[in-house]
């Protein structure tokens, strides 16, 4: 594909590193965020900031939402979609709820422009690296034309089919890693009630079946004291109550159980404290801080940018 202008609505953690990423690129790359100061994590942005999303949808062919809840994608969307042309596409890179993404793809699709649904997956530290994974789902053709340019933002790049496909999958993911993330936090208390020391334990758990990318991750940044996975408790509720309110009339035990689990952390720890932070709880209850020496404060992807492949 050739060179083309990209437009990036939302430089939050995760935009911001994913507008990073685009701007080492040779597209031309505009931006737009109603907080200015989020503009300060952008490195080498040739293109003044857009002063309203008018401005940024007439400057470009691509645009990408990478926004923290469906209200705000909607918001985005019903504002731009009186600018939009058979041109563009859309290209929505955050974890929303499946049923207001396919009606506003078709709000999308009706002024003739393409969309992409393609949230990632993998930690803010590779969304950084530009070794994220990409869960995909749109038209197979409209996949195949702008492969390209996922494959600036991305690794492994997954065809998921048709629209609301990609946005099940990552709520579905989003839940098993709280599952694991609670289990973690019990594992541990339990290895350090046993006098087991936890950089023993974190290291056993990894080459074990018990293992997880949870684990090999969010593990670290507990054991460190830090808690800093850049994702916060506010969204991580919002996940379970996508994923719950995917899995209506069925019983899940388990989602019931994390919702009532992570509505507790919002209401003790405060909706922007980190989603692992739900670990002090389990720390609180049992009088024991899970603690151990040489793990980082901060993820950080050390391996280079890897070619975006389909997998």
């Amino acid at each position: 594909m050739k060179t083309t202008s990209v437009g990036i609505i939302g430089i939050g953690n995760v935009g911001s590193n994913l507008a990073n990423n685009l701007l080492k690129s040779r597209n031309n790359i505009f931006v737009f965020d109603k907080d200015i100061k989020s503009y300060s994590k952008l490195i080498n942005l040739k293109n003044k900031p857009c002063k309203n999303l008018e401005e940024l949808s007439k400057n470009s062919k691509i645009i990408i939402t990478c926004l923290p809840t469906p209200k705000s994608v909607k918001k985005v969307i019903e504002n731009i979609s009186k600018y939009l042309t058979k041109r563009q596409l859309w290209i929505e890179m955050s974890t929303t709820d499946k049923n207001e993404m396919i009606r506003l793809s078709n709000i999308v699709n009706s002024k003739g422009a393409e969309v992409l649904e393609c949230p990632i997956t993998g930690g803010e530290h590779r969304a950084k690296s530009g070794n994220i994974s990409i869960l995909v789902s749109g038209k197979k053709s409209t996949f195949k034309k702008y492969f390209s340019i996922l494959s600036i933002l991305g690794h492994q790049i997954l065809y998921c089919g048709k629209i609301g496909n990609a946005s099940i999958l990552k709520v579905i993911s989003n839940y098993l890693a709280s599952l694991n993330l609670i289990g973690i936090g019990e594992a541990l208390t339990v290895a350090k009630k046993n006098k087991i020391d936890l950089g023993l334990a974190y290291k056993a758990i990894k080459i074990s079946s018990g293992n997880s990318f949870v684990n090999e991750t969010e593990t670290q940044v507990i054991l460190s004291g830090s808690y800093n996975v850049g994702f916060t408790m506010d969204l991580v509720n919002k996940d379970i109550n996508l994923f719950n309110k995917l899995g209506k009339n069925i019983k899940l035990e388990l989602g019931d159980y994390l919702n009532k689990k992570f509505n507790l952390g919002l209401k003790k720890l405060g909706k922007r404290s980190f989603s692992t932070s739900i670990i002090k709880l389990i720390e609180k209850d049992s009088k024991i801080i899970l603690r151990a020496k040489n793990f980082p404060k901060v993820l950080i992807d050390k391996q280079k940018k890897k070619k975006g492949v389909e997998v």
